[in-house]
């Protein structure tokens, strides 16, 4: 039998075990070298497209702008209407397969140099570096007591983060209202109760995505970091450890002989981890929490430089072209496989019909709504009438003067006003009457056909389908 006392000692030894770690933030290290310029470079060139697109003007209007009050769509030249909806629906196929395609051929490259969140993941931390130093002196930032020193620190970074979002909130909306209209109602403060919204919707989720949550977006939130696996493969160009070079692994002098030592190029500094935007150790092997994006490459290459060692020790690669000992030109024709050769003929065939479509398309649409008020009616002379409505729709951007007429039946005419004039990017609607005499059609339904023709030195003309009715 158990005495009270060894209950109380046992029940003293009891542990919690949490299931749940808790996140470690990571800190990365500065890093320079080339694929860090090319994701500055990317940087760079993505944000000055964002920030200065909706600011051009084209034709006295704002050059980039998806009017959603006006349903209008302006994209430089083009002026789209919701009716157009299949050209939004063959550039997201085009986005699909062209991720699908770049992803076959070299990972994530999206991911590590482009990607909206790795993008403003950097422009952060660069703000961050330069409020608090660099990844040492944050880490100690971090762990000391709140002090009115790291208060100050903690307080400016946050505030150009908060700035910094504003701004790309505000950007946002301009592609959806026009900028200056913004502009100004923002400075007068007579900002709408929906641009208000997304200004500060799209802040918040700029200012936490990049601002805290980082990493945590790629590793959990992001689909594509579940899916990749499915279209990458032993020829997919990766991020990759040449374990047989490397291992065993371990410190050593500069000047030591790491054959006599029995190790490998690897001198186990960690500084891969260290500058790593995830936090993972590439020499575990391909993880699906990696990007793509080079960082490690960078600062193995500087490490060995400094030991004397080749390059290459991390580096973009593929796993056949490890386990085989390939050159680059080697695995640059294994690259081109049946399913890159597929994804890339089936994109270019898409992207071939979209701008062919886009050429060859006529800037003036055209709707027949019959009147329900009246099928058919009797008028002067016994002529039969019927009474319709044209849509007309002048996606151009100059007044236009149209000529509308009819066929199809015997006799058939129009009692109405043949010409309309619509100003630019105007929809308007005509009232047309058409007639025909007197038992020149049996009773019953009868297709015919409006035509619609511009007057201007554009011509353009469109031809849609009516029915006529004739009474019993």
């Amino acid at each position: 039998m158990v005495s009270a006392t060894s209950q109380d000692v046992a029940e003293n030894d009891e542990e919690v075990v949490s299931l749940y770690a808790s996140r470690k933030k990571i800190h990365p290290r500065s890093v320079f070298g080339l694929f860090s310029k090319w994701r500055w470079a990317l940087v760079w060139l993505t944000q000055i497209v964002f920030y200065g697109l909706p600011w051009l003007e084209w034709n006295a209007r704002q050059a980039v702008l998806f009017d959603l009050d006006a349903r209008r769509f302006y994209i430089f030249g083009l002026v789209l209407y919701p009716q157009d909806f299949i050209y939004l629906t063959g550039l997201l196929v085009i986005s699909a397969l062209a991720l699908f395609l770049f992803t076959a051929v070299a990972g994530r490259l999206w991911c590590g140099y482009a990607c909206p969140q790795t993008v403003y993941t950097e422009i952060f931390l660069w703000i961050e570096k330069k409020v608090e130093g660099d990844r040492s002196a944050r880490i100690r930032l971090d762990d000391a007591d709140l002090t009115a020193h790291k208060f100050g620190k903690k307080w400016l970074k946050h505030s150009l983060w908060i700035l910094f979002s504003l701004w790309t909130g505000f950007t946002f909306v301009g592609y959806f209202a026009p900028i200056r209209e913004v502009a100004s109602a923002v400075a007068s403060a007579a900002l709408g109760p929906w641009q208000t919204f997304w200004i500060f919707f799209y802040s918040f989720a700029t200012y936490g995505n990049a601002g805290f949550m980082r990493e945590q977006v790629c590793k959990y939130m992001c689909p594509y970091a579940r899916f990749q696996s499915a279209m990458f493969d032993k020829d997919t160009m990766i991020v990759t450890y040449d374990k047989a070079r490397g291992e065993p692994r371990g410190a050593r002098s500069k000047k030591a002989d790491p054959k006599a030592l029995g190790l490998g190029a690897c001198v186990d500094c960690t500084l891969c981890v260290q500058v790593c935007p995830t936090g993972i150790d590439i020499r575990n092997g391909l993880q699906y929490e990696c990007i793509g994006c080079g960082a490690c490459i960078d600062v193995c290459d500087e490490v060995m430089d400094k030991v004397g060692y080749p390059r290459g020790l991390v580096k973009y690669s593929t796993q056949n072209g490890m386990a085989n000992g390939w050159t680059r030109d080697q695995m640059v024709r294994h690259a081109f496989r049946p399913r890159v050769l597929v994804y890339t003929g089936i994109l270019a065939a898409i992207t071939i019909a979209v701008f062919v479509s886009l050429f060859m398309r006529t800037p003036l649409k055209v709707d027949v709504i019959r009147d329900r008020g009246a099928l058919a009616r009797m008028v002067e002379q016994g002529r039969i009438e019927n009474v319709f409505r044209l849509q007309i729709m002048n996606a151009t951007e100059s007044t236009q003067r149209y000529v509308m007429s009819v066929e199809g039946l015997d006799g058939l005419t129009l009692a109405s006003d043949a010409e309309i004039e619509v100003l630019p990017t105007e929809v308007r609607a005509a009232a047309v009457r058409v007639q025909i005499p007197p038992n020149s059609a049996p009773p019953g339904s009868h297709p015919i056909h409006f035509t619609v023709r511009s007057t201007g030195n554009d011509v353009a003309q469109v031809v849609e389908k009516g029915v006529f009715i004739v009474p019993r």
